[in-house]
């Protein structure tokens, strides 16, 4: 959208654009989707009506928005997608990436706004899905097949190993946080969860090209 703007111009449309989605996602997680005008989004991001129109001309799109940046602020699996051999550290550093960015209060938050909405508006079920969970998990699950095809692990259903890795974290970190209000596990614990994770995916995938010619 700023393509082809003056450099100042750019920086002043970029710090609009967060002013706006920091905003909504304030009064999203205070008074939920349906409960949150987007006139009083840009009375709170101090921007004109036309200016929050112009970047994003209905409210599902800049529920969109925001589901997208929260889970492109995910880890970056190029950097142990280029080093397969290490596969319990490049693991590791994957589950605690996602650790943090899901055991963020307000992705919680987020599912929350979903679940509660979903009934009278099903796109931001799908705007959480197709935006957020699924190019993240389909990145989890290319590093899988790259390991694969590396011959440091032995995943013939990286679709399913994705599913059964972030799960066990998800199911840690996240999912009781959805019913328990204090629910605050330590970081410790996380780190133990995750752990005990990759020790299960090792148990399970890790395995040498050797192994893989065995019959």
């Amino acid at each position: 959208m700023t393509a082809g703007l003056p450099a100042h111009h750019q920086q002043l449309a970029r710090r609009k654009r967060e002013a706006i989605t920091a905003a909504a996602t304030r009064l999203f997680l205070e008074r939920g989707y349906d409960g949150t005008s987007l006139a009083k989004i840009a009375q709170e991001a101090v921007v004109s009506k036309s200016t929050l129109f112009k970047q994003f001309p209905t409210k599902a799109a800049l529920f969109e928005a925001i589901v997208t940046e929260y889970w492109k602020s995910g880890p970056d699996l190029a950097a142990p997608a280029t080093q397969p051999g290490d596969l319990r550290a490049s693991l590791s550093a994957i589950g605690r990436q996602y650790a943090d960015l899901i055991g963020r209060p307000a992705m919680a938050g987020l599912f929350r706004i979903v679940i509660a909405e979903l009934p009278r508006f099903p796109e931001l079920g799908r705007a959480q899905f197709e935006l957020g969970k699924l190019p993240y998990f389909i990145s989890v699950q290319h590093y899988l097949e790259a390991q694969h095809a590396a011959g440091t692990a032995v995943v013939p259903d990286p679709e399913s190993a994705t599913n059964q890795f972030l799960g066990m974290i998800a199911s840690y970190v996240l999912w009781p946080r959805m019913l328990l209000a204090d629910w605050s596990p330590s970081s410790a614990d996380i780190g133990h969860a995750v752990d005990e994770a990759v020790t299960t995916m090792l148990a399970r995938y890790g395995h040498s090209a050797d192994d893989r010619q065995q019959p």
